[in-house]
């Protein structure tokens, strides 16, 4: 069994999977905090889709697969505010969330089974060409990723999961399959 670890949580309303990035505005007092710490240990927290459905108060409001990142860049605003770009490592489950004074919420966490691409490496066409066109038609993914793994199938896999406006139900089942198999089927058939 995998050692627990903690981390702090930034829940959100969007996927953010291994090899991703995305830009964040930070204005929350606890999430300044949250990004001074990571950046001054040289660590990095945890980034987990919101269930809207759940009880904020007993911390169900937060999705039980989430992505640990790291920040990779930092700049502060016209506005004051933070902007921080972030690059997602590696998904965890999360096994219990505590929450702090500020309202920043910890989770205890185990890492996932890290999905191969050994069983799916011939099975990744045309989804690869179509992300492809997807990067071609918004230059904004092209500058988040300026070296794009289009050859890789785990990271076109993931780049689909975090782009299609699939439930994130759905998706939450796909991160805590063992492989990648499920998701592989599910994208083909909705990108085809």
């Amino acid at each position: 069994m995998n050692a627990c670890f903690t981390i702090p949580l930034f829940p959100l309303s969007a996927h953010l999977l291994p090899g991703g990035r995305m830009s964040l505005r930070i204005f929350e007092p606890r999430y300044v905090r949250l990004v001074k710490e990571a950046c001054a240990a040289d660590t990095g927290f945890g980034i987990c889709m919101v269930n809207a459905q759940g009880d904020r108060d007993r911390n169900e409001h937060i999705y039980p697969m989430g992505t640990y990142v790291k920040v990779i860049d930092f700049n502060l605003l016209d506005d004051g505010l933070l902007s921080v770009t972030v690059e997602g490592q590696r998904c965890f489950k999360i096994l219990s969330v505590t929450t702090e004074i500020d309202e920043l919420r910890i989770g205890e966490c185990q890492w996932s089974d890290e999905w191969t691409a050994q069983a799916v490496n011939h099975l990744i066409s045309p989804i690869d060409e179509r992300l492809k066109e997807i990067f071609d038609k918004y230059p904004e993914l092209q500058v988040l990723h300026q070296n794009p793994k289009f050859n890789d199938p785990i990271w076109v896999i993931y780049r689909w999961l975090e782009l299609l406006p699939v439930n994130a139900e759905q998706k939450q089942q796909f991160l805590q399959q063992k492989d990648c198999i499920k998701a592989l089927d599910f994208l083909t058939q909705l990108v085809e």
